[in-house]
């Protein structure tokens, strides 16, 4: 039994209305009026853990659950705040160990196959089975959802990680064009600053910083570098000449940002590129979830952009896993949850609330905007090019202690006078010890 959960009782029917439960005790009634026990259909329930709680997140979210409760199932909300996901972590960790787990639970990347490898997770190969996956999730997904040839999450959508969202009114009036490198990149902050302008929104959390850490190696190093450096975690990658610049660069956007930057959530900083506070952000795909839930047409009050530098595709893809449960009813709700996931409808209604493209490859595009059908062809040509790389920031890559490692080297840099060579030298430590 689940805790704090009540055992369900069986129905009992009675065949004629001439026996009298009133006056009978309840065993006289079973044995001599006929009464038959039945058991008790499940009631598919879920508590779902996710952090999907800003604006445009939260709306997304609220489209899972209405066609969950649609479908006859009992959604339990647990959401926690924290756009990273880091917080949320915690949370789970801390209810593994007191014994009750959520039995839904957004997740992703090494940490699936983490929780699979412990035991924990209870296998969805009967739905996946059902409902066709493997025909109808690319590759690089699949493996992020299995296990020795298990699944273990259902994939929910695919996020762009390394955008640059940009407010062209506020472009505009001080006279800058898009950049797409990043020297242009930092000449047109400087104009902006010289105007009076925030260069770009940014939230003072470690994940943030990492978010424009990795999107430097991305644009700097090319495919290949960030797989060696963010990946394979090669030790001369990360001390090379290049690191060396990705940190210099790094230490430049320090300077672009206002000064009340510290713990600022992302949203908050989505709102001062709304508002014409600030002129560009750099952020995955769910900022376009955050700017269209406030009203703001794409191409009009926003424009989506490559990150400066080489071309490339930062994937970071929201999944659930479902952890075990020996409780019918969750088990139910379980099963139902996935199948409603990866279903055409809901791939379709949950990623164009929440920025992102559909998990599925077989979707229509007739309802998704510009900078949905721009993520699906930058996509389409990454893969035809090997350039998608795994985010690091957004525990894609990298097992959680190596993702520790690079965020707190980054965000000491990032706060601090730390020279560049002594960061690309601390980053190899670092990593190497988070092994």
């Amino acid at each position: 039994m689940v805790m704090g959960e009540t055992s369900k009782m069986p129905n009992l029917r009675k065949p004629a209305a001439a026996c009298s439960v009133l006056s009978m005790t309840a065993l006289a009634t079973v044995l001599g009026c006929g009464l038959t026990v039945t058991p008790a259909k499940a009631e598919p329930t879920v508590e779902v853990l996710h952090y999907w709680t800003s604006g445009g997140e939260s709306k997304a979210a609220g489209a899972l659950r209405q066609d969950f409760e649609a479908a006859g199932g009992k959604w339990i909300d647990a959401p926690v705040a924290g756009g990273g996901g880091d917080a949320a972590s915690t949370v789970l960790r801390s209810r593994v160990l007191a014994g009750d787990p959520p039995n839904a639970v957004q997740l992703k990347g090494p940490n699936i196959k983490e929780w699979a490898a412990q035991g924990k997770l209870a296998p969805l190969d009967e739905v996946a089975k059902a409902e066709n996956w493997d025909a109808i999730l690319p590759a690089m997904i699949r493996d992020v959802v299995t296990y020795k040839g298990h699944y273990y999450a259902v994939p929910v959508n695919i996020h762009r990680v390394n955008w640059l969202w940009v407010n062209p009114q506020v472009m505009q009036k001080a006279g800058v064009a898009i950049p797409k490198t990043w020297d242009e990149f930092n000449a047109a902050a400087e104009k902006l600053k010289a105007a009076g302008i925030v260069p770009l929104a940014h939230g003072g959390q470690p994940w943030q910083e990492a978010g424009l850490f990795e999107g430097i190696v991305l644009g700097m190093g090319g495919a290949d570098f960030y797989k060696k450096a963010l990946v394979e975690l090669d030790p001369k990658a990360l001390t090379s000449d290049t690191m060396v610049k990705v940190f210099d660069q790094l230490r430049k956007m320090r300077g672009y940002v206002d000064e009340g930057f510290a713990g600022r959530e992302w949203n908050r900083a989505a709102a001062m590129l709304m508002n014409g506070q600030a002129a560009m952000q750099i952020m995955g795909d769910w900022e376009k979830g955050e700017l269209t839930a406030a009203g703001k047409v794409p191409g009009k009050d926003f424009v989506c952009a490559n990150l400066p530098g080489q071309s490339g595709y930062t994937v970071n893809a929201d999944s659930f896993v479902m952890f075990t449960s020996a409780n019918a009813d969750r088990g139910a709700g379980q099963k139902l949850l996935a199948k409603l996931i990866l279903g055409k409808k809901f791939q379709e209604t949950f990623n164009v609330l929440k920025g992102s493209i559909p998990a599925r490859q077989d979707m229509a595009r007739d309802s998704f905007d510009e900078c949905a059908v721009k993520s699906m062809d930058d996509l389409k040509a990454a893969v035809d090019s090997n350039s998608v790389v795994p985010s690091m920031a957004h525990e894609m890559a990298v097992p959680g202690a190596v993702r520790g490692a690079f965020l707190d080297v980054v965000t000491a840099y990032f706060n601090s006078g730390m020279t560049s060579q002594d960061a690309v030298k601390r980053l190899a430590e670092a990593v190497d010890l988070a092994k």
